[in-house]
């Protein structure tokens, strides 16, 4: 037995979380908001912060210009204040609310069944996937806070009339809190700044931040630094899951302390609620500001901010049973894992929130379609994990979806792959024994329920159609055919095989006498999106694509690592394969590479991409700055043609991108039009004023007299030093979609 010293010391407990909220589901997300707290509470937590907009979801997109979403999120918010959730802990709950007929996007504090101030956010994200302006206005006014009339049921319900809406911080007796959301923290005026100025010790973050591969660095860096510069405590929380859309929000809650990380939580998972709490000393906090001088030179003249005061303590005194929690090594994923995880709980999200039954995906043997099949996989070994790790919402969902029967649950990875998982190899005349080779022995090493089909008689029932019709039939090129004859011919292959995966993915279901239907996955990357390397409504065109946002180089490192992490060791076979569509006939003086189709390689289309979307380079910019990236490897002439040929290609097939398969977002340069990259689809392909300066600079240009090696970035040292950008000197292969042309 020990006796506890009671000495001044202000130590305080805090929780944040990721929770796996659904756009428009209002019982899931209070269900895991009231999860969130009770497991912040047994811990002792005295504060509990959650995502942005956690009551609606942040993807309700468009329904958050409806009546209706507002008015459930204080119908919910109400449920919460009514019962014993916020007794003796402060907690920040995200959601939407009109003040005099504008709409903002708010975090609500609340403590102890009463609201204490509501905090609109001041700067909004408008760029990339983001559309905050569309459904919300920041709140302008940084020195005032005003009176919010509560809703009436609201008034009633807690006894409370009003309370104060705007910018501010929250001041108890032993310490000072406020909120910075999401967006904010990344500005060139955070308001972390001039309220640690202020006096406030801890900073809330309430994020909606999906994955984008190898980005997680930016925002932990954002604040560790922003800690290191102005001390304090900084809670961050996320979404974490597919909430309904493209982008999957990839948690990493974390708590920091003046510039040291305490406590972080998973980056991709399955589970609903996560909860991280941590101890942190805040005299450790002052402490710290009031050792550097340019802080307390800078907060003596600072400009004060408005205060909402609360008469109550929340820290406690030196206690030898409560310690503050020390700092830990920063988790970041590789990014071939996060290409498996990130993707993998997409889809297990998409596919139990669906109401579908499995997957279904036409399995070439080339790279592609076999990263896909290897997430799935993965998908399959997480599930297993979790339910072997004791969660019990992760084993109803894979009973449910996987109809198991009479207390029956999944007991391995491939025993489960092979009830919601179907493989098909659609052979032609023209694909490989290898291929056909590759898919089996991944599909058996996977557990996917494989079948091997051919497809000629359709093809040929078609061309006979066609014939009859017009008395000519086409021909391949190899065969004396015209470009046109062979592009139809390889269209015909790749649209076929669409027709057969959606009604294979409707009928297989009833064939083995199970209920529901099957989701087609789609495998076209990036760069061939980029580039238009697909056949319009082939099997590019599916239900949803887990790679569709992913780099053939970055696909390529997965398959590497997938064989010897993921134990698919045939994927070693699909890495090594040279990249081919298989859509022409094979003869022994010719075999169709994918490279040699499109006139370029993967790591050009890579640099391309990268240019034109992250650096908003259009033809002419894009040629200046690859004759410095290329200099030594390409003449001015040369590069000139290669980016004609790239825009001239791009514009040709941009239309694509308006009927392209929804896809798992991933790489910044993702050329996807409907939510992220919008440009038109209609363009002027000859680019007649763009490749006439381009020829105007090739003819004045004159690198033995006018180049210095001093100016002149190398291949070996490219311009391109964006933290978005890596891995562009790696030279991409293995086989991707199946399918080309128009």
């Amino acid at each position: 037995m020990f006796v506890q010293l009671k000495l001044k010391m202000r130590l305080l407990t805090l929780s944040t979380c990721n929770l796996n909220q659904w756009a428009m589901d209002f019982d899931n997300n209070l269900r895991n908001i009231k999860a969130s707290i009770l497991n912040a509470k047994q811990a002792g937590a005295v504060i509990r912060i959650g995502p942005e907009l956690e009551i609606t979801g942040y993807g309700c997109e468009d329904h958050f210009l409806e009546q209706d979403t507002v008015t459930h999120a204080w119908e919910c918010l109400e449920d919460l204040l009514s019962g014993d959730w916020t007794d003796s802990i402060l907690c920040s709950i995200g959601m939407p609310i009109i003040h005099e007929s504008v709409r903002y996007n708010c975090q609500v504090f609340c403590l102890d069944r009463k609201i204490i101030m509501i905090r609109p956010k001041v700067c909004l994200a408008n760029d990339g996937n983001y559309r905050e302006l569309r459904w919300f206005l920041a709140w302008k006014f940084k020195d005032r806070l005003v009176d919010f009339q509560l809703p009436s049921h609201i008034s009633e319900a807690i006894s409370q009339v009003s309370v104060p809406f705007g910018f501010g911080y929250i001041q108890f007796q032993d310490t000072a809190i406020a909120a910075e959301t999401c967006e904010e923290l990344f500005t060139a005026s955070a308001p972390h700044v001039g309220l640690a100025y202020n006096g406030v010790e801890v900073f809330m973050n309430a994020s909606g931040s999906h994955h984008q591969l190898r980005k997680l660095n930016v925002r932990i860096d954002a604040v560790k630094s922003a800690t290191t510069r102005c001390g304090g405590v900084y809670m961050y929380s996320n979404h974490q899951g597919c909430d309904g859309g493209r982008l999957y929000y990839d948690g990493c809650c974390f708590i920091a302390v003046n510039g040291d990380v305490v406590s972080q939580g998973s980056q991709f998972s399955l589970r609903e609620v996560e909860v991280l709490t941590a101890v942190v000393d805040l005299d450790a906090v002052s402490s710290y500001r009031a050792s550097v001088s340019s802080f307390r030179e800078s907060a003596s003249r600072e400009s004060k901010v408005p205060v909402v005061k609360i008469p109550r303590r929340l820290c406690r005194s030196f206690e030898l049973s409560i310690f503050p929690t020390n700092p830990v090594e920063i988790k970041y994923h590789h990014a071939e894992e996060e290409i498996a995880f990130g993707p993998s709980c997409w889809l297990w999200d998409y596919l139990r929130r669906s109401g579908a039954s499995g997957y279904l995906l036409p399995l070439s043997g080339g790279a592609d379609s076999s990263s896909v099949a290897a997430i799935v996989g993965c998908m399959c070994q997480l599930v297993i994990k979790d339910i072997e790790n004791g969660d019990e919402q992760v084993k109803a969902d894979a009973i449910r979806v996987g109809n198991y029967k009479n207390g029956e649950f999944p007991s391995s990875s491939k025993e489960f792959a092979k009830r919601i998982f179907y493989t098909v190899y659609m052979g032609t005349e023209n694909s490989s024994d290898a291929t056909r080779a590759r898919a089996k022995k991944l599909a058996e090493e996977i557990g996917s329920w494989h079948l091997d089909v051919n497809i000629d008689t359709v093809i040929l029932a078609l061309l006979s159609l066609f014939q009859t019709l017009t008395g000519r039939r086409p021909r391949y090129k190899v065969d004396g055919g015209s470009n046109a004859e062979n592009l139809a011919l390889q269209n015909i292959q790749a649209r076929i095989r669409m027709v057969l995966a959606f009604m294979m993915a409707s009928l297989m279901p009833w064939v083995h006498n199970k209920s529901g239907f099957y989701l087609v996955l789609g495998s076209s990357n990036v760069d061939e999106a980029l580039r238009g390397y697909l056949t319009k409504y082939d099997c590019s065109s599916a239900d949803i694509n887990p790679i569709g946002s992913i780099s053939k180089q970055d696909l390529r490192s997965f398959l590497r690592w997938a064989a010897f992490h993921l134990d698919y060791p045939s994927l070693a076979e699909v890495e090594a394969a040279p990249p081919t569509a298989e859509l022409e006939p094979i003869r022994s003086d010719y075999n169709q590479l994918d490279e040699a189709d499109m006139g370029m390689t993967y790591e050009e289309l890579s640099v391309f991409g990268r240019l034109r979307k992250i650096f908003r380079c259009g033809p002419v910019s894009m040629f200046q700055n690859l004759c410095y990236k290329w200099y030594g490897k390409f003449s001015p002439s040369e590069v000139a043609d290669k980016v004609k040929h790239f825009f001239k290609y791009y514009s040709i097939n941009r239309h694509k991108m308006t009927v392209l398969t929804p896809s798992y977002h991933a790489e910044s340069y993702s050329p996807e039009d409907n939510r992220f990259d919008l440009r038109q689809f209609l363009y002027n392909s000859r680019w007649p004023y763009q490749f006439r300066k381009i020829d105007e600079l090739v003819h004045d240009i004159d690198y033995d007299k006018t180049a210095s090696p001093s100016n002149i970035v190398r291949e070996e040292e490219p311009e391109i030093t964006s933290a978005q950008v890596s891995g562009l000197g790696v030279i991409a292969a293995g086989s991707s979609n199946p399918h080309v042309g128009l």
